[in-house]
């Protein structure tokens, strides 16, 4: 009778959740985080110098806002500032946002239902839930359930904006995790303000904006180059978006969708990429922060402060933005792990992701813009709503600022780990642990670098005779010399092995 071979069960890999990206999406994202976090320390100052200019001027900066500019014909774009800031600038967001949401889908975090379903899912419930405890909040006497998309929203240049204040060494992983969540919020926030926040359709602009569209998509694929060509067609594209009555935002997005994202022949960067590239700046410098400059002022005072915490608008929107962003997120990101075959990567905690759950519930650009969507004939909810929004924003990045702190010692290891290149090839070794010609390299530089040590030691001290004849004249004395740097190298040489 003779041994069966024991019977092996099929064995599973689980996927890791937040793992090491690959290097070419860590570049990408390393270099989209570097400007969204200045952008978000420009629209922090700005932020602030709204506050302070309406607080203390308010009627200087009410009568900025109502500057009218524009032509009135034949397109109706006599527009405020707060308006064009409102509907124009927040195009460019738009328009920077479609272009990562295509990305996404085609070469980033996205692109394969494994990967995405964990983002996707951790942002529709991070909007679910903050418009459901809105709702809840604000179904009694006295209530305006026409705010509940205020809370549903997460502002990822604030929110990297605070961390870049608070000195946050966050890992690359969370940081990709936040700007894919923030990718898909966005997408659910333009559909928000398309489909509840449109009114009085006019169908003959709506037409001719499509043909636009159209018309964007045909030249772009068809390889025409030339902003003198784009701009102007984008630019009349989106009046028409304005004047069809949907939210001219949606004609940023729309453009956004269409460029190519992904790379063909020996294309260094797709034109999605490079375009994004160039308006990403812009987006990140000047868009946003000049938006938040006509939309933040918002007045600041014990009565206004009082309301927020007694009224149920303002108290639905901070609860939304504090609790519901935060758990909504968290709860979808762990359930989902959790019936999946998906698992943390070992270097990191739940704690850290209901960190960044925290942190994405600063919500402040496109909830700023729903607040005055929501309440378009009441400028006195509509500020009330503003002021709560800053006010959970606030309370959301101090208690991620907390949680931050109490792990920052251990993302600084991890952020050293990730950038550490012992042979300064621009690569960082984590990426090459398992090269043999990299292990060579680096062994070569060790080598190199213990006979250049070996060589310094190996000279004479100041005052010390460099001849036969040691310092005390005694025959013999430079041997003992010669001698004594052999044996050091050789202790270094082992200690370091």
């Amino acid at each position: 009778m003779t041994d069966q071979p024991p019977v092996q069960e099929p064995t599973t890999r689980r996927r890791q959740f937040l793992g090491r990206l690959p290097l070419p999406e860590r570049t990408f994202i390393a270099d989209a985080l570097r400007t969204e976090t200045v952008g978000g320390v420009l629209l922090l100052g700005a932020a602030v110098i709204a506050l302070i200019w309406a607080n203390v001027w308010p009627q200087a900066y009410q009568s900025m806002l109502d500057y009218t500019i524009g032509p009135s014909t034949p397109l109706h774009l006599d527009l405020t500032l707060a308006t064009w800031a409102k509907d124009g600038l927040l195009t460019v967001f738009f328009f920077v946002a479609g272009i990562e949401l295509k990305r996404e889908f085609v070469a980033g975090e996205l692109r394969t239902p494994s990967a995405a379903v964990l983002p996707v899912i951790a942002a529709v419930c991070g909007v679910a839930l903050p418009a459901i405890l809105y709702a809840l909040v604000n179904s009694g006497s006295g209530g305006h359930p026409g705010g509940w998309a205020i809370p549903t929203a997460t502002d990822i240049a604030f929110a990297l904006g605070v961390l870049a204040v608070v000195g946050s060494h966050l890992p690359s992983a969370l940081r990709a995790f936040l700007l894919t969540l923030a990718v898909v919020d966005d997408l659910i926030a333009i559909l928000i303000i398309a489909i509840f926040y449109s009114s009085g359709i006019k169908f003959w602009a709506l037409g001719l904006a499509l043909v636009g569209l159209v018309l964007f998509w045909f030249l772009h694929r068809r390889g025409v180059h030339g902003w003198y060509l784009f701009v102007p067609l984008a630019l009349v594209t989106w009046a028409l978006m304005h004047e069809s009555g949907i939210h001219a935002t949606v004609a940023g997005v729309a453009m956004g969708l269409m460029l190519r994202c992904h790379r063909e022949g020996d294309e260094q960067h797709s034109p999605g990429e490079h375009i994004e590239h160039l308006v990403r700046p812009l987006s990140a410098g000047l868009a946003v922060p000049l938006f938040a400059l006509f939309s933040a002022g918002v007045t600041i005072s014990g009565t206004a402060l009082r309301e927020v915490f007694t009224q149920a608008v303002p108290i639905g929107i901070v609860i939304g933005l504090l609790v519901g962003k935060s758990v909504g997120i968290f709860g979808g990101t762990w359930l989902t792990a959790r019936f999946t075959r998906a698992e943390l990567n070992p270097q990191l905690k739940w704690a850290d992701m209901m960190a960044v759950s925290v942190v994405a519930g600063i919500g402040f650009t496109v909830s700023l813009l729903i607040s005055e969507l929501a309440f378009p004939d009441d400028p006195t909810l509509a500020g009330r709503a503003k002021t709560a929004v800053l006010v959970g924003s606030l309370l959301c990045a101090t208690v991620a600022t907390v949680l931050l702190k109490l792990r920052n010692q251990h993302y600084r290891a991890l952020c050293e780990e990730e950038e550490r290149d012992v042979d300064e090839d621009g690569v960082p070794d984590v990426y090459q642990e398992d090269d043999p010609a990299w292990r060579a390299r680096v062994s070569e530089r060790a080598r190199g670098s213990e006979q250049a040590r070996g060589s310094e030691r190996a000279r004479p001290l100041p005052g010390e005779a460099s001849g036969a004849t040691g310092a005390s004249g005694a025959p013999g004395a430079s041997q003992d010399s010669a001698d004594a740097p052999d044996s050091r190298t050789s202790g270094d040489s082992s200690s370091e092995h």
